[in-house]
């Protein structure tokens, strides 16, 4: 079967610096593969380009397997790929069910639709079930949420790209601020997420996190995909040698076709 997502042969530079060099990367329907590396392997930079945040120097783009250039951002929600990056990407004066529906906004049925009022019971009834589902802890919905902590910020970020997601979600550093229990719960919606036949990309610096709940692990190195894992069987040990380049592919499974 072919992957949902496939990436061929990426490359982009900024200026003399090389952030990807023939990066390849693929993740097939109802799959959770966990994209690691260390800190300036070119994974943000892989998912910029994969989710329309970033124009490519070469490299091929396959959905579904067809040839696809994504452009935009606006282009790849309505392809079904949503993104929760390390910086949220959420507007602070507004309030958790307009961040959710910012730009989706459902309108009141009739006239008053039509004159620009939006329906706020049936946003404010989606974001709740939203909430409920992931278990999140998110005090008010009425609150403006720069004036809330950093780890209900990253419960909205997250409730919205998977309320959202139809296809593919990408989550970079989802539990980066959250305590145990919210990441616990992050965790088990990762999985609920997959259950459903949506694709979810992880990208983590926690390696057992990355053991529970990915299927494969995609690792990157100096801009390119270096080694392909299946989890199950692999050990910490194993993807820090393959992040480091400490094993060699023989040892870490050799980079391939998954």
């Amino acid at each position: 079967m072919a992957p949902l997502l496939e990436a061929r042969g990426l490359c982009r530079s900024f200026g003399h610096v090389r952030a990807l060099t023939d990066a390849s990367f693929d993740v097939h329907a109802g799959e959770v593969v966990a994209l690691i590396g260390d800190n300036g392997a070119g994974k943000s930079t892989l998912v910029k380009a994969l989710t329309g945040n970033l124009d490519l120097d070469e490299g091929e783009l396959l959905f579904d397997g067809r040839p696809v250039a994504v452009t935009s951002p606006q282009q790849a929600s309505a392809m079904g790929m949503e993104v929760v990056y390390q910086d949220l990407a959420l507007a602070p004066h507004l309030n958790p069910v307009q961040n959710m529906f910012l730009g989706r906004e459902i309108p009141r049925r009739g006239l008053l639709g039509r004159l620009g009022f939006m329906d706020d019971k049936t946003m404010r009834v989606r974001a709740e079930e939203g909430f409920r589902e992931l278990g999140g802890t998110v005090r008010s919905l009425t609150a403006q949420v720069g004036a809330m902590s950093g780890g209900q910020r990253q419960q909205i970020a997250i409730v919205r790209a998977i309320s959202w997601a139809s296809k593919v979600v990408f989550l970079d550093e989802p539990t980066a601020a959250l305590g145990v229990v919210q990441t616990r719960n992050v965790l088990d919606t990762i999985k609920r997420v997959r259950d459903k036949g949506i694709a979810v990309v992880l990208i983590s610096h926690s390696m057992p996190h990355v053991l529970e709940v990915a299927d494969r692990v995609q690792v990157m190195r100096l801009g390119t995909r270096v080694a392909t894992l299946p989890a199950a069987g692999t050990t910490v040990e194993q993807l820090v040698g393959a992040m480091t380049g400490a094993l060699d592919h023989a040892n870490t499974g050799k980079e391939g076709p998954a």
